[in-house]
């Protein structure tokens, strides 16, 4: 994060502001590129809030530990949570910031998320892929999240292992959680993907595509074709994609 306009730690901004390919743009070819809805690019949108919310100077570690305790929802300690994700002290402390900035109760409903998230997003409709994402970030399902949510999950997205974070995207297309990716919760994601990168791309995405993209997707996925994807099956696949 930054600390007088010098960057302490530059992988977090580095991943958050990493560059990545425009979707619904033309090809070198001419031919229509579908939308990349990376993990980087995502990330980037939820780190960009958190860390232009920041209003406040640094204090030091007591300071900030109590102000850990003056919201209504008192998330765990800093040294709790450093152990439990991948962020050092001080990029907590500044995370912390920015999310009471927000959010002063100390938890986020999906409503407020969904605000949010859709700032980043004016040309399309987000509040759809907004309601997916809320889910997966809302760890203990009940309809809020916590500070703690939201940096462990941030952690795994920005700086877990590869299995990790193949997890983590499995858990958020396993819509109802059973355990199984069906062509169906495949299909709810990928359209509210695609709702939310516009509908007015050059050339302008058919209405087929995002049911294309799925059948692509679950003909790799599916090894046994028993209609569904298992966290083993998507993993193994995944991993062979370089």
């Amino acid at each position: 994060l930054q600390e007088d306009g010098k960057v302490v730690d530059g992988s977090l901004l580095g991943d958050a502001n990493g560059v990545e390919p425009s979707p619904g743009r033309v090809k070198e070819s001419g031919k229509w590129q579908k939308p990349r809805f990376t993990r980087k690019a995502l990330m980037s949108c939820l780190v960009k809030w958190i860390i232009t919310s920041r209003t406040t100077p640094d204090k030091d570690s007591s300071e900030s530990d109590l102000e850990l305790s003056t919201v209504r929802h008192q998330p765990e300690g800093l040294d709790q949570l450093q152990v439990q994700t991948k962020f050092t002290k001080k990029e907590l402390q500044s995370l912390y910031r920015g999310f009471k900035n927000e959010c002063p109760s100390g938890l986020v409903d999906e409503e407020t998320f969904k605000t949010i998230y859709s700032q980043f997003f004016p040309q399309g409709d987000a509040t759809t892929y907004a309601h997916f994402l809320f889910n997966a970030f809302d760890m203990d399902r009940n309809g809020s999240i916590r500070f703690e949510d939201f940096v462990i999950g941030l952690s795994v997205l920005l700086r877990g292992t590869v299995t990790e974070k193949l997890n983590w995207a499995f858990n958020l297309y396993d819509i109802n959680k059973d355990g199984y990716i069906t062509k169906e919760e495949m299909l709810a994601i990928m359209k509210s993907i695609y709702d939310m990168m516009g509908r007015y791309t050059y050339p302008s995405v058919r209405d087929e595509a995002p049911s294309e993209h799925v059948d692509k997707f679950f003909q790799k996925m599916d090894r046994n074709r028993d209609g569904v994807v298992t966290i083993d099956e998507f993993i193994e696949t995944c991993q062979k994609v370089p």
